[in-house]
């Protein structure tokens, strides 16, 4: 990829009538002008979830707008706890809350919660593996406030955390599904959330949600997109487009990245003479990309491997649209990178 001063002139995007689209640099929805979505999968979840479950509570850090927690704050306003601007106290706090016997969501932008709170996380939280589910909005490239906002290493520092889930959900759909398991779940979970409309997408493929657990979406003899979060969409989106020129994809999607499903992973990587390709939204360094190849080398299996991931550096600011076709993350150059490996 070539590197793009901050001062290079961006390509605008035109719509359908010719028009230049109307982003926002804060615009956290990455669903399509035509794309089905749910709105607040996350907050409508947990309310479902709390009316038979009156051990979970909610808390943030002034951002329950910004992380959909807002929905379960009208529900349930008695159950609700708006700790301010300060991450550790909101961290602090849900652990004690915690040890009381309650079911703790607390939710923050991801680069808040990784960067400004790890230490309380890891000596209040994971240490006691406490029953806190830390749920955090604007994860990877999904803001275009540039690198203040943008978590493009939460996973790398999280992984090393023991006794720390970590999901990274593709849809609303699995965004609902996801926050039921990790409430029967005992135990510290870290989970990237999708905010705002979110795109309606693994529901056509009749998808259910399963923690520890990678599955194919669709098979392919060319190509396996081992993936995660929204890059799941994407290569969805990639495998049909790639179709029209003979290039069939497999997609796995690993929505769990620890524990990590190394089973299936293995066993799909396995199947000869397929490109493997890890798609996520997240560094390079750290991320779901070198989780698999660690898992391919220790285990002797040695496919042609490749990662699509954001680069090691900080990031632009700007908007959504392109920032991930600068970066690599849109379907078109998704399907530009795997065409060019073939």
């Amino acid at each position: 990829m070539t590197k793009l001063s901050k001062y290079t002139p961006r390509q605008v995007k035109l719509g359908p009538n010719g028009e230049p689209l109307k982003t926002s640099a804060m615009i956290a929805s990455i669903a399509g002008p035509d794309q089905r979505t749910a709105p607040a999968p996350f907050g409508h979840a947990l309310v479902k979830l709390a009316e038979t479950r009156p051990d979970i509570v909610g808390m943030t850090a002034d951002l329950s707008k910004y992380t959909d927690l807002f929905v379960f704050s009208k529900a349930y306003p008695d159950r609700f706890y708006q700790m301010g601007m300060a991450e550790a106290v909101l961290m602090s706090a849900a652990a004690g809350m915690a040890r009381e016997g309650f079911t703790v969501f607390a939710t923050t932008y991801a680069v808040f919660a990784s960067r400004r709170a790890y230490d309380f996380i890891c000596m209040a939280i994971a240490e006691e593996n406490l029953n806190v589910k830390i749920v955090c909005a604007l994860p990877g490239l999904t803001t275009g406030y540039g690198p203040s906002h943008q978590a493009t290493e939460d996973i790398a520092i999280f992984r090393g955390l023991p006794n720390m889930t970590i999901i990274d959900p593709c849809d609303a759909h699995e965004i609902s599904q996801a926050t039921a398991a990790i409430v029967e779940h005992k135990g510290s979970v870290y989970m990237r959330l999708l905010r705002g409309n979110v795109p309606l997408v693994l529901d056509e493929y009749g998808y259910t949600f399963e923690l520890g657990k990678a599955k194919v979406i669709r098979d392919g003899r060319d190509v396996l997109v081992i993936s995660t979060g929204l890059m799941t969409m994407r290569a969805l989106e990639a495998a049909k487009v790639l179709r029209a020129d003979n290039v069939d994809v497999a997609v796995l999607h690993v929505p769990t990245i620890k524990p990590l499903d190394t089973a299936t992973i293995l066993a799909e990587a396995s199947k000869g003479g397929r490109l493997v390709v890890v798609a996520e939204n997240h560094s390079v360094v750290g991320g779901l990309g070198e989780a698999v190849a660690g898992t391919l080398m220790r285990a002797g299996v040695t496919p042609t491997f490749r990662q699509i991931g954001l680069p090691d550096e900080f990031l632009d600011a700007g908007a959504l649209p392109t920032l991930h076709d600068r970066y690599g993350l849109s379907t078109e150059a998704v399907c530009r990178q795997i065409k060019g490996w073939l």
